[in-house]
């Protein structure tokens, strides 16, 4: 079983070599890239099934014993985040895939497949690491993939907005190379179940400063306030099919390294004042934010800003219930947020546009793309019985047991957060899909949407390819939906599931046997 482990980092990179070489053979290029994921997605599940029955599952790389080896560990968390992450990218490659063949954007280029599984591979290195230096290594794997989709079919914007996020990008990948610096220089290890073992014994200020500075690194990379200023300039101007799968997955990489972290390096017992505080910036600047807005995907990267306050919340309550609800909304969180982008591209297609000002009328000229964005757009606003609704609840009842006034504050801004969302989507509902826009703007934006859907594939391949691709790209956001639906009706066994990853986060015993076994601190 736990030659499972490294499969969801080794298959992608393996496939996307291959790809690289048969760069030309476009069929073949999109049926590996399938396989490969779809193999993934099996393997996560497996991986899940194992961990939660047998505990966490460890591989040491090279015959060298932890702490020396580059260690990989399936626990529940990394395993059901995996599972969860693989399942949204191999959609959202069938949303692209779909693209390519109705000539709906612009020309697939060639390094497209190889690039997105590169990034698949960096997303589960991240997720399987069991070492700081090999975490840093899953997040550069992403943001050297990331910045190459972001800037796709290159525009100024795409190259101003990649520019700011590797800039920020990289700013913080230096941070972390200095804490991985000094983890080291204090602790002599960077494993994590072994650096969890001897941090323990080091000074509480030197334990406080790589804490605060590991919640900098991930607080940059999660788009936490204050350090959130790049997200909403850089995920909007990217194709469709990259900022779903970006605002899915890249800050919920983020968000678990800073429960990995926070949890096993630095465990406590009450509550964070500080990461309370920053739940509730996060929350109120992000929501207010998104209500600031003109363009559904800016108020959408606002949103996702937003809610990355919720898993704050979760985690700065440091108990079971708080963990669990971290969890329970950050699985929800990566479904909901790619159907919110999928329906976002959808509705460009069929407008040319994003922008408020220029739509209405789309419930009656799409009714599909309506629900499609409908029923995400209510789940994200915690509308019951949603997915959004159950794991909100959770975190809310899990802030009211903490019983101190912060908590309490905390618990009341989500309230009102939540409140605020369901004003954005309404707001979002109510202009694109029942107004009516100007008759200059909208007859502007249906010309753009034909001349979208008469691009070089479209004029070159069949009516009946074109139909295929609208179909396929439609199938795949009904697809999500139906998955985001999924969780809702799966909540009493998935809150259990998050109940015992939590516990696993509290209890670092078994994580650390099932390293570092007979080694001793």
């Amino acid at each position: 079983m736990n030659l499972l482990v490294p499969l969801p980092v080794v298959l992608p990179l393996l496939a996307s070599g291959v790809l690289l070489v048969a760069r030309r053979h476009v069929l073949l290029q999109r049926l590996l890239s399938l396989a490969v994921l779809g193999a993934v997605t099996v393997d996560a599940a497996v991986l899940l099934v194992a961990a939660d029955r047998g505990g966490p599952l460890a591989v040491q790389t090279a015959g060298w014993a932890a702490p020396l080896s580059v260690t990989l560990v399936a626990d529940r968390l990394s395993a059901l985040l995996l599972l969860v992450s693989s399942l949204v990218v191999l959609i959202v490659l069938l949303y692209a895939i779909g693209q390519g063949v109705s000539g709906t954007s612009e020309a697939e280029p060639t390094v497209f497949h190889p690039i997105y599984l590169t990034l698949a591979a960096g997303v589960g290195l991240a997720f399987l690491s069991g070492d700081l230096f090999n975490l840093f290594v899953g997040f550069e794997v992403m943001l050297a993939s990331s910045y190459v989709l972001l800037t796709l079919s290159p525009t100024r914007e795409r190259v101003r907005a990649g520019m700011t996020y590797t800039v920020t990008s990289i700013t913080s990948s230096i941070l972390f190379l200095t804490a991985i610096g000094l983890c080291y220089a204090a602790a002599g290890t960077v494993n994590l179940a072994h650096l969890a073992a001897r941090m323990d014994g080091l000074p509480a200020g030197i334990r406080e400063a790589l804490g605060a500075l590991l919640l900098v690194v991930f607080g940059v990379k999660a788009a936490v306030v204050p350090l959130h200023f790049w997200l909403p300039d850089s995920y909007p101007v990217a194709l469709s099919k990259i900022t779903a799968v970006f605002a899915a997955l890249l800050t919920k990489v983020a968000v678990y390294g800073l429960i990995r972290t926070q949890t096993l390096l630095f465990p406590r017992e009450d509550v964070s004042a500080l990461l309370l505080v920053l739940a509730m910036a996060t929350l109120l600047v992000g929501i207010l934010g998104a209500l600031a807005q003109e363009d559904i995907n800016r108020a959408l990267s606002f949103t996702l800003v937003a809610h990355i306050g919720y898993m704050l919340f979760g985690l700065a309550l440091f108990s079971l219930a708080g963990l669990a609800g971290a969890i329970l909304y950050l699985v929800h969180h990566i479904l909901v947020q790619a159907a919110l982008f999928l329906a976002s591209g959808l509705l460009q297609r069929h407008r040319g546009t994003t922008s408020l000002r220029s739509l209405g009328g789309l419930a009656d000229d799409a009714p599909r793309v309506a629900l499609l964005f409908f029923a995400p757009a209510m789940s994200i606003s915690g509308i019951p019985p949603l997915a959004g609704f159950v794991a909100k609840l959770g975190l809310l009842q899990a802030g009211l047991a903490a019983g101190s006034i912060l908590a309490y504050a905390a618990a009341a801004t989500a309230v009102a957060t939540s409140l605020l969302t369901l004003v954005v989507m309404a707001r979002i509902w109510v202009t694109a899909f029942w107004g009516a826009p100007p008759q200059a703007d909208r007859q502007a934006g249906e010309q753009a949407g034909g001349q979208a859907g008469r691009g070089p594939a479209a004029r070159v391949g069949s009516t009946r390819a074109v139909r295929f691709g609208f179909s396929l790209m439609d199938g795949t956001a009904m697809a999500l939906l139906i998955v985001g639906l999924a969780v809702a009706a799966l909540a009493g066994p998935l809150s259990a599931v998050s109940a015992r990853a939590a516990d696993g986060l509290l209890d670092r015993t078994p994580y650390r046997q099932a390293v570092l076994q007979e080694v001793r601190s």
